[in-house]
């Protein structure tokens, strides 16, 4: 049997593909520069802090393994820059991402003058060009090169912080951090190009002192001219053949559809009376993008998301196999059925007839998910299930109009002390509620709000209980169920009958668990995970172990007699954190 690290790092490499790769050897790239454009900005303290930055700029990237892990991420994110333009077939999925790449593809040609002539130069006859001899370069030699310069700063700089949304803005932290993230993204480009230019005019002054033009315009620090001219060779040699690269592609693109077409076309079926007629070769998404049929993809066809999930009619077995990144996703969402695939990697190769899983007009392949949580989102939340006991005998003995007051009034009780405490009311099922804690905090956050949450509901019932006292038999009772976990949240539902909620086994422990507190005699019966979490004391709650239908091993579980307890818990916990 293997080891759950073996089968951990077993799941770990289905999921990886080229996309993966591309992230990683991008977010390599956007680290180094990053840490040029920090030391760009210190030219707005002096071309001195800039020339101690460079110092440990240098001796860092150019320590030899992290030389050639930032070499080879280059190469490697460059050729799949140059394989993601051949295997495209559709660009109008948003406007974002061919821009992306566009700006992706114009970085080596802009750039390669700056490698050749500073690394190249190096390597070849032991040129030290750092800032001295750059800024001299840009501001008095050739001025006309710093305009290409600062446009490579800014494509470059475009270029990854677009990668890096594609990548953070499903996360469940995105909404919170995207402040900051805009703010960096706008503050460190811009002073980095202060830096330089306050540089520049620092420089500008220093070439009128002719020791400093002896010294830092010396041939063993620029090369000679015959050294100036092969390198220029180079750099256009270098520039020609990757135009090149370029061109052989563009042509094999236009082979390729070319010979797609005269190999023959297949016919889609989707399932409600539509059929295309379309070439092989074509992803059923990609074909759906490019006949104007509105497909939901909520990544944009990067196998991140499931949402162009398709079921197959008829037979399957004549399909591809899913890819590892397909067949990845597909576990990770809990479906091993055959006949479910990513509509982004499938590509036929005969007739299909399908139907879409979720509706494309909630989550369109040619829009911006501009609410990711909306659409579906994997997070750590906690869930809180309420009941209120005894409404069946309540119902008996009163006209409907009665029972729904006092129904309401309970719902808004509950629902009153949910908001005060930081949580969300989310589903009414009856006289019963499900809130939802997590949302806009952390885990330890969602908890204790849990926790205070419980307290306060007992609190609003008393009041309640006094309010009714003259028309009420027997005060109103309640049940609380509390346990937090990874879920699913988004809408579900179907058209106009959408609804926010959270999914998953977290959500259904916690209502188990809240059924148990008829059984046990408690107001509320809480997990040891919030418990833990909130970081209460184990003497804290008595505990106890329950099975939970639906899970194979026992559960440690928290009573609480009387739930008003719980602020007290909290609040000393809270006074010893502080």
């Amino acid at each position: 049997m293997a080891s759950p690290a073996r089968e951990h790092l077993q799941e770990m490499a289905r999921g990886v593909g080229q996309r993966q790769v591309r992230l990683v050897t991008g977010a390599i790239m956007f680290a180094y520069l990053i840490s040029h454009f920090l030391n760009h900005a210190l030219g707005n303290i002096s071309t001195e802090a800039m020339a101690i930055g460079v110092h440990y700029h240098t001796k860092f990237w150019q320590f030899l393994p992290v030389a050639i892990v930032f070499y080879s991420a280059c190469l490697v994110h460059t050729g799949l820059g140059i394989w993601a333009l051949y295997q495209r077939r559709e660009f109008h999925w948003k406007a974002i991402e061919p821009l992306q790449l566009t700006l992706g593809l114009s970085i080596p040609m802009l750039i390669v003058a700056h490698v050749v002539g500073v690394r190249l130069g190096q390597t070849l006859y032991g040129h030290e060009k750092l800032y001295p001899q750059e800024l001299y370069t840009f501001f008095i030699a050739s001025p006309n090169r710093l305009w290409t310069m600062l446009a490579v700063l800014v494509i470059a700089w475009v270029h990854g912080c677009i990668g890096l949304y594609f990548w953070l803005r499903l996360r469940a932290f995105f909404t919170r951090a995207a402040p900051f993230l805009l703010a960096a993204a706008v503050l460190i480009p811009t002073l980095a190009i202060l830096g330089i230019y306050q540089a520049g005019r620092a420089t500008i002054a220093d070439y009128q002192d002719s020791d400093w033009r002896r010294e830092e315009l010396s041939v063993q620090k620029l090369g000679t001219a015959a050294q100036g001219t092969t390198l220029e060779k180079i750099t256009d040699d270098l520039t020609i053949g990757y135009l090149g690269l370029l061109g052989l592609v563009l042509l094999a693109r236009g082979a390729r559809a070319l010979l797609e077409r005269r190999g023959g076309m297949i016919a889609l079926s989707y399932g409600n009376g539509r059929t295309l007629r379309v070439p092989k070769g074509l992803s059923v998404l990609e074909a759906s993008l490019r006949y104007n049929v509105p497909h939901a993809s909520v990544c944009g066809g990067r196998a991140r998301c499931s949402t162009c999930r398709i079921r197959i009619i008829g037979d399957h077995a004549a399909l591809p196999e899913p890819s590892p990144r397909e067949a990845f996703v597909l576990h990770r969402v809990g479906t091993d059925d055959p006949s479910i695939r990513l509509a982004c990697q499938l590509r036929p190769t005969t007739d299909l007839t399908f139907f879409q899983l979720f509706l494309p007009h909630t989550m369109s392949a040619n829009a911006h998910a501009a609410n990711p949580t909306r659409v579906g989102q994997e997070r750590y939340l906690v869930s809180m299930f309420v009941d209120m006991r005894g409404s069946t005998q309540l119902a008996e003995k009163r006209l409907p109009f009665d029972t729904v007051f006092i129904v309401n009034r309970f719902l808004g009780a509950v629902s009153q002390a949910v908001l005060e405490a930081g949580g969300r009311p989310n589903q009414f099922i009856g006289d019963g509620m499900l809130a939802l804690f997590g949302l806009t905090t952390d885990r330890q956050v969602a908890c204790r709000q849990a926790l205070r949450a419980a307290a306060l509901i007992a609190a609003n019932i008393d009041e309640l209980n006094q309010f009714l006292s003259h028309d009420l038999r027997e005060p109103i009772r309640f049940g609380i169920g509390i346990h937090g976990g990874e879920v699913i949240v988004g809408d579900i539902g179907y058209r106009d009958h959408m609804v926010f909620t959270a999914l998953g086994d977290a959500v259904n422990v916690a209502a188990r668990l809240q059924d148990m507190t008829k059984a046990l005699a408690c107001e509320a019966v809480i997990s040891d995970e919030v418990r833990v979490t909130a970081g209460l004391a184990d003497d804290a709650l008595p505990a106890q172990e329950v099975a939970i239908r639906g899970r194979n091993e026992p559960m440690t579980v928290r009573t609480v007699e009387a739930t008003r307890v719980l602020s007290a818990l909290v609040d000393d916990r809270h006074a010893v954190a502080a």
